[in-house]
Order: structure tokens, then sequence, then C-alpha cells
């Protein structure tokens, strides 16, 4: 018998306000949660880093004498005097190690002074001299060097066939073939990349931007040639990072050579106009995506191919082609990706990197197929539904993108719509309405954590995770309190410093799951130890210790993803091209949610980032300069609260006992996937005409309309 699909948990309103207390709350509104350029130990200096003026070469001069003359102005530091680095297994760390300009925006100086105005003043007037190199800023399509990598990221294989794809498309009775493309991507978190550094007696101690200080401070270890006991590094709030601080950055290692090198606290805060070029980002996409499907829209064959570009510096490849793997139905496949390297900035993570991206083109592609068949979208989606995963054969832990795809039809009033595209029009503006199915991987990682019971009946919780405003601190005590039968007011959390019990970064929707076992462990030895404990506590209290590095590595026979289903309404102005989103709806299956308000922040801001891909986020690489055009907010656009009047974020009650013992996915970025795709569909069905590159900007609309 077919289980009964999961009910649709209650809407955030509807829970106890209680939940919606934050535990870092007070402290973030009245300015008491310090962020890392908010510390300043005695006698600390300011740097600022210069980024190289041409897209490839070598420096030949750097003339520090110049600005040394000014006024408060300590040190210069290049390739020529900076302190030596040991070896980086991440190539954009090397900084300050050569005369080589791998392309524009590389860091090829240092400049400290006593205040930051003059450390600003004397960076832009240090005058360096280079010796220019032809450079090749792409275009990736159709690139002499493009070939298919071993992996893209996350250890994904570049390449996946089953079947015969060819033939199989060639036979089949309905066809799609498209060609989708996205420009760059940029993180802009609202906190800027910053580390404030300083030595003492050997040990090194960091105040950085990071979404994961225990990986900081190995990093530095190793960089530096220290042992890893000598190398604090604190990340206790951090105001975002969405990828782009899942890594040290270059300003956490310039900070800590300028700090040894001058033997004082030095602050290192990166200017936002310099971000694209030296903190990851989005690497712009050609995607392929072919259907054969027979009459009834049941596909046959399925390819998905992206071209792609990472550095000279380091590979990065998104596996944008991944989310083809999981997602539909499909006897014979062809999945890859192929890449070549350019005299260009890193790409590297960012808001749900592969599915993202990869699922815009295969739920756009989908929507070409319910149009060349006449089925539904809805319905398309739900004849396609796999028993197993497509890719590998095993069984879903669970997978109820049925049920979200029925639950968003059903709240989003989806049965009323007419099908035919480009017939709502009043006056001068257009509506149209679009479906997109979503996918996140579920990730775990080992993680360790420590629970302490005192003699009061307060209990302690210690690890090294990061809270990057998602809310860690609250989901944490309530996994202890839970654990511990206790309640989640005599529960305190302490995180966010490599002196606490080593615990992994905040990415890839993983930390709760991560961090929320070890603790969940750790409570509930805790928990043993209090009931067979008779008589008050020691006045040292009680203590119990987790690892869950044999749990985390046990391989499971299941193939373990969030899913979820985002429905889109837009308006869209004939006249100017100008697309509104009237209202965004989204129905996820993310296993258990451990905390129904701040999982609504998360997936109503996923939902914000997918707007952002589809309306306004876009960058464009300079070919005579090899670097990225918008470099600002003033440039590069995000959405904000006025561009979708009403968005709402359910979710199922879903029970997966295949995970962890909170039974709880991942929620950070499966609001993102599909939402772009969503609306994608939604404009094509306002105006008729369908437009396969992201952006969609008005100049992109344009053309296509009446007027």
């Amino acid at each position: 018998m077919t289980p009964a699909p999961p009910p649709l948990a209650p809407s955030a309103s509807d829970v106890d306000a209680a939940d919606a207390v934050r535990r870092d709350a007070r402290q973030k509104v009245t300015g008491t949660a310090r962020y890392a350029a908010e510390h300043t130990p005695p006698g600390c200096v300011h740097a600022v880093p210069v980024p190289a003026a041409v897209a490839r070469g070598r420096v030949t001069a750097v003339h520090a004498d110049e600005v040394l003359r000014r006024p408060g102005v300590l040190a210069v530091l290049s390739h020529e005097n900076a302190p030596r680095l040991g070896e980086a297994e991440d190539g954009t760390l090397a900084l300050l190690q050569d005369d080589r300009v791998p392309h524009r925006g590389w860091y090829v100086a240092l400049v400290v002074a006593d205040t930051p105005e003059n450390a600003r003043a004397a960076a832009d007037g240090l005058r360096i001299e280079y010796a220019e190199e032809d450079h090749d800023p792409g275009p990736p399509a159709g690139h002499p060097g493009l070939r298919v990598p071993e992996e893209a990221n996350g250890g994904q294989p570049g390449l996946r066939e089953r079947g015969d794809f060819d033939a199989a498309f060639a036979a089949s009775a309905v066809r799609v073939d498209a060609t989708f493309t996205m420009t760059a991507q940029h993180n802009h978190p609202m906190e800027p990349h910053a580390s404030t550094a300083w030595w003492d007696g050997g040990e090194l101690t960091v105040y950085d931007s990071s979404q994961g200080s225990t990986t900081v401070r190995d990093v530095l270890a190793q960089l530096l040639k220290v042992p890893g006991d000598r190398v604090t590094v604190v990340s206790a709030y951090v105001g975002g990072g969405f990828g782009s601080k899942g890594t040290p950055r270059p300003q956490v290692v310039l900070a800590a050579m300028a700090s040894r090198h001058l033997g004082r606290p030095v602050r290192v805060v990166l200017p936002r106009r310099e971000l694209a070029s030296v903190v990851g980002h989005r690497a712009p996409t050609v995607q392929r995506v072919r259907i054969g499907a027979d009459a009834d829209g049941v596909i046959g064959a399925l390819a998905h191919e992206v071209v792609t570009q990472t550095s000279t510096v380091r590979e990065f490849v998104e596996q944008a082609a991944v989310p083809a793997r999981v997602m539909y139905t499909s006897p014979h496949s062809r999945t890859s990706h192929r890449v070549v390297a350019l005299d260009v900035p890193s790409p590297s993570w960012m808001r749900a990197p592969g599915e993202a991206s990869g699922m815009y083109a295969l739920e756009a592609a989908m929507d070409e197929l319910a149009v060349a068949t006449g089925v539904d979208p809805v319905e398309l989606r739900l004849r396609n539904e796999p028993a197993t995963e497509p890719d590998s054969g095993r069984p879903f832990s669970s997978r109820n993108v049925a049920e979200c795809l029925r639950q968003g039809a059903r709240l989003f009033g989806w049965a009323d719509r007419d099908p035919r595209p480009g017939v709502r029009r009043s006056g001068d503006r257009l509506t149209g309405t679009g479906v997109a199915s979503s996918t996140y991987p579920y990730l775990l990682e080992p993680s360790t954590a420590s629970a302490h019971a005192a003699p009061d009946g307060s209990h302690v919780v210690r690890l090294n995770a990061t809270d990057i405003g998602t809310g860690a601190r609250t989901v944490l005590a309530r996994i202890a309190a839970e654990a511990l039968g206790a309640a989640a007011s005599s529960v305190r959390v302490e995180l966010g410093s490599s002196a606490l019990p080593t615990a992994p970064l905040a990415g890839g929707s993983s930390g709760t799951s991560s961090w929320g076992w070890a603790v969940h462990k750790a409570c509930t030895a805790l928990a043993g130890m209090l009931r067979a404990h008779a008589g008050p506590l020691p006045p040292e209290g009680l203590t119990a210790r987790a690892d869950t590095t044999e749990e985390a590595g046990r391989e499971s026979p299941y193939a373990r993803h969030a899913f979820g289903a985002q429905f889109a309404e837009v308006e869209v102005d004939a006249v100017t091209g100008e697309v509104r989103v009237r209202r965004l709806l989204g129905v996820f299956a993310a296993g258990r949610v451990l905390s129904p308000h701040t999982a609504r922040s998360q997936f109503i801001g996923g939902m914000t980032m997918g707007l952002g891909m589809a309306l306004t986020e876009g960058s464009t690489l300079d070919p005579a300069f090899g670097d990225f055009a918008e470099r600002d907010l003033a440039s590069y656009h995000v959405p904000v609260c006025a561009d979708v009047p009403a968005v709402e974020a359910r979710w199922l009650d879903e029970e997966d006992p295949h995970l962890n013992p909170m039974g709880s996915k991942g929620i950070g970025e499966i609001g993102i996937v599909g939402t772009a795709a969503a609306i994608a569909n939604a404009v094509h069905h306002a105006v008729g005409v369908r437009l396969r590159d992201l952006p969609l900007t008005p100049d992109r609309l344009l053309p296509h309309l009446g007027g």
C-alpha cells in the first residue's frame, strides 16, 4: 500500500509566538553583537589591498617609497617583502608571493597606515608598473580550450551517460531543444569581508567574517606554518555569506601577514567594489537542454549539457547538470559539463551552486515540453516522477515533490489558470503564472559538540558552528532542550570560535543537520548521565562530549534530497518591458522543520534570491579589461521587499527516518532553486514569447512586446 502523503504543516503565523524569539535578536538590535571589523585591539592599524590594474602580466616595480613618506603610512607589502607563505591548496590565497598577475583585480600590494583614511589614500596613490601580456577573457562557448573535467563541484562526475540518448531523442514523438544562458552573478552580503588579526607571543588571534572558523584556522596554520593550536579564529556574528565566505578569503591572509610583519594588530576590510574579483561568484553558463518524450509528455530521453568557465588560479566548475540526474524519469540520459580556464576572476560557491542555475534551465525546458505536448505543467511533472533516483538507482529516503506540486497548485489557485499564453491583459499590463519544481541534496558533515549541566539547572552547549544570520543559536538550543528533556530557556549555546569543539562550516544547507546531530548526541549522553547521577550535581557540573565522524561517514543506501515547488504570478508592462512579480508561493518537503519562524525566513529569503536571479542580477565581463563591469549595488541590482508584494512559504510535515535524529533536511537553499524558472515560465505565459537569457531585464523583453 502506498503511504499517504504528509499533510501540509501549519503556516508560520499559526505557530506559538514564542518560537519567533531568536537567541541573538537583542544583541543585534542593540549593537552588542560584534562583527569582525568591530573588534579594535589596542594599537590596531588599518590595511588596504591594492588590486592589479592589468588583465594579465607581471609586476615590474612597486614604488613603495613614494607613499611611505606620507603621514601615517607604516608599511607597503608586496611580493618583494611580504612574509613567505606555505603551500596554498587554494590558489586564490597565494597572495603577494610572486610578481604574477593572473587577472585584473588580483591583489598585488597591501598598504598599512594608522587610519583607514590614510591607508585608503596611500593605496590609491601607490604607483605600480606592469609588463602586460595578452589575456584571454573568453567567451567560453565555442572556445578551443573547452574540456570535460573529471569532477565538478562537490565531487560530482563531470559526465554521466545512461542508455543511448541520441537514438532515443531522435525517435521521440515530441522533442525540445533549447539553450539557456545566465550571466555571472555575485554574492553581496550586507557585512563586507573583514578581518582583524594580531600576534601575541607566537599565537595568532583573528576575528574574521567567515562561514566556518575551523576551516579558516586550519588554512591559516598551513599558510603561516604554525601549529593549529596556536591559531584562534572567531566568527561569532557574521552578516551573511551566501558562499562567498565559505572558505578563507584574501582579507584574512593579508591581515595575518601584515600583523606578523608589523608586530601589531591589523584590520583589513575589503571594499565592495573589489568583491567581484576576489571572493568568488557564480560563473556564467550556457546550458543546452534536450528532452524527448511521447505524445503524452512521458520523457524517454534527457540531456543537460553545460558550458562554463573558471580561472587559471583555481578550478571551480558549478555542477549545473547534476539536478537532471535526480529529477525526472529518463531511461536515456546525458549530463555533462565542459569548462575552460580563462584570465578572469575565480568563480566559487554561490547560493545553491549547481542546483540554482541548473534547475532554471531544466525547469524552463520542462515548461517548453508542457507547451509542446499540451499537457498542464503541473501534470507533466507528475507524469515523470521516477520510482528511484534516475542516475544512481537508489530509492529515495523520502520524495514528496508531487505533494508539493499538488498542495501548491491548490493554494495558488492553479486550476483556474487559462493555459493560453498572452491572453490575460488589462490595458498595457500582461499577466501570467508559472510553476517549477526544486531539489537540493541532503548534505552531512562530521561534527563535535559538548553539553554541560550546572548545579543551578542551566545547560551550556558548545561547538564551533557559525550563525550567518540563519538562526543557528535558536535551532541548536531547541535541539538540545528536546534531547535533554529540559526547557529551552535553560540552554545557552556558545559558538563561533575555533577554540570550541570542531564543527563544519555553514554551507550547503548542512549546518543544522551536521551540528544538530552532534548536539543531540552530546545532550542525549548528558541526559543519561543526569538520570544515573544520585543527589545534587558536583560544583563543576557534568559534561558530555560527542563526535559524529562515524555516523556521518556511513554511506546511505538512500538518495536523500529536499524537494519543493514554486509558483509565481507576474505582471509585464507592454510599454516599458518591466516585469513585476505579484506573488510567489513555495511549498517544500524538507524533513522536520525545527523552528517554523526561522525556517519561513530562510524559505522566503531564498525565493527572493531566486527572484533576483530571474529579473535583476547580472554581471558582464568587460573583454578589454578582463573584469566585471557591475561592481557595486548601484549597478548590480538585488531585489528588495517592494519587488514582491506577496511571498508565502509553506512546507509538508514530512517524516524521514533515514537522515539524522532530528529528521531534518537543509532548508537554506531549496527556496532559491526553482524560483527563477517559475518566474521565467510565468513571463512566457504572460507575453507568449519564450526568453531563455537571464536576467529578464526590460531591454530583453521590449523587442518582443507590441506596446
